[in-house]
């Protein structure tokens, strides 16, 4: 069934799933049709976006991300708030289809009258994020979700990604055997607010202090993102709901010291700055496409490229100087 953009923004502000879910639906599609609604949508939610704090949650796969998202949103909502998640899937490359499911591995946050989770396949954009979560991110917004909690599938570009479409950065860690430092890389390091050491029991516990001490050793050596912020490393048990209290107070410390100083608007206008540079080049290049003769031309500089017949950036300039240059 179709929906108006009125009854979608009406169901958006009533705070109505079924809705919400709708108009996410109508933002992710790739349909010329659907894209003219949805730009309508989203230009009238706009005065009603913003209001949320937005955590992007990342780690490797296996450091209990789910888990993590699903007990530390039910202490969002025992605190009077609601919470939104965007749980990006990888996708398979065969159908785009989402491979993981997130929402059958949050059963409890899902019966949750206040939440709402939204899995979406990252359909093989770049670094595990979909294309389109920004704008799925103000959606719920509108619909009056006080925290947004992006999981990424933690693998390849995603953490930078995240990071630059949220308020606070937040890496969940696990110990390892031998380095405890090891697969951690240094720009990792340089974009995170918050790290929370994940699984920690009573036999792993000095193990898990000396991953701490090891951590903030690193974090020295590592110029600070935020001016006057030192980056908390907590210790806890997601599936214990240990450590979960900290995290929390201080994404609320971290957000009213970044408002105070005027960094949390500053930042969220260069965000929104970097979709408006991402979203030229798609249209950029989805209407030169349009034209038989240009595609033509990107079919065959793109085939140069991909069997090597010279290097690829050479062969991107070329197709764009043809048809973008004066002459």
């Amino acid at each position: 069934m179709k929906f108006s953009t009125d009854e979608l923004m009406e169901g958006i502000r009533s705070g109505d799933k079924r809705l919400t879910a709708k108009a996410i639906t109508l933002v992710e599609s790739k349909k010329a049709e659907h894209r003219i609604q949805a730009e309508e949508l989203l230009k009238r939610i706009m005065p009603f976006t913003g209001n949320s704090i937005r955590v992007g949650i990342t780690g490797v796969p296996g450091a209990g991300k789910s888990t993590f998202i699903e007990n530390f949103g039910r202490l969002v909502i025992a605190n009077g708030k609601k919470v939104a998640v965007l749980a990006i899937d990888p996708s398979s490359s065969i159908n785009k289809g989402s491979i993981l499911g997130d929402k059958t591995r949050m059963e409890e946050l899902a019966k949750e009258e206040n939440a709402f989770i939204r899995p979406s396949p990252s359909s093989g954009f770049l670094g595990g994020v979909a294309n389109t979560t920004f704008e799925t991110m103000m959606i719920c917004e509108a619909a009056g979700y006080d925290y947004i909690l992006i999981e990424t599938v933690g693998v390849g570009q995603s953490e930078v990604l995240v990071a630059d479409i949220t308020d606070v950065f937040l890496f969940l860690k696990i110990i390892g055997g031998g380095d405890e430092l090891q697969g951690i890389k240094r720009g990792i390091m340089e974009m995170v607010d918050l790290i929370f050491i994940n699984k920690v029991e009573q036999d792993n516990l000095q193990k898990a202090k000396n991953t701490r001490l090891e951590l903030k050793r690193a974090l020295d050596f590592i110029p600070p993102k935020e001016k006057g912020w030192k980056i908390p490393v907590l210790l806890g048990s997601a599936l214990y709901n240990e450590g979960l209290d900290e995290v929390y107070a201080k994404i609320f410390e971290f957000t009213d010291m970044k408002k105070k100083t005027g960094r949390f608007n500053e930042v969220r206008t260069q965000q929104a700055e970097k979709r408006f540079e991402y979203w030229v080049q798609e249209y950029i290049l989805a209407m030169m496409k349009r034209s038989s003769s240009v595609e033509e031309a990107y079919i065959k500089h793109k085939k140069n490229a991909s069997e090597m017949v010279s290097n690829p950036s050479t062969e991107a300039k070329i197709f764009v100087e043809k048809f973008l240059s004066k002459d």
